[in-house]
């Protein structure tokens, strides 16, 4: 395996890592303190945390996941390396569920407002929970991997 490869990797499951925390921290904590907040408030709050989201570090981390994963399956596919695609299938979910789902649900809050924050918190949250998930499988499948190699 070339070193090119070896540093994809590292930056795919280091990002779905970095991610997946981001994610839980939010289905556990940050969502169930916003709803104790009321909808208007909650809904400003969300709404400068989504805009912060989208400009600041995040996004650099967002972006260089999903890059990786990209970048991991791509490499993967010609070599059959089948967990890796495993990998990068799992980080790469987590990616579509966030561009399909959140980030319409984010455009939809600000429009919408407070009268919204219900579904929102809802759907958002739920939706969160699978990228989530998906996000830590991607780390789950590499970490055996590399401890069965």
């Amino acid at each position: 395996m070339t070193t090119l490869i070896v540093v994809i990797q590292i930056v795919a499951v280091v990002g779905a890592g970095l991610l997946s925390g981001v994610y839980a921290a939010f289905s556990t904590m940050v969502m169930p303190a916003l709803n104790r907040l009321g909808d208007p408030r909650a809904t400003a709050t969300m709404v400068q945390i989504n805009r912060r989201a989208e400009r600041g570090p995040f996004i650099l981390i967002f972006a260089s996941a999903a890059l990786a994963a990209i970048g991991l399956a791509v490499a993967a596919v010609p070599r059959g390396a089948g967990v890796e695609l495993a990998i990068a299938g799992a980080s790469l979910a987590s990616t579509v569920v966030t561009v399909a789902v959140n980030v319409p649900l984010n455009r939809r809050l600000e429009r919408h407002g407070a009268p919204f924050w219900a579904e929102y918190s809802r759907r958002w949250t739920a939706a969160n929970t699978v990228r989530a998930c998906c996000a830590v499988i991607a780390v789950i499948v590499a970490v055996a991997h590399w401890v069965d190699s």
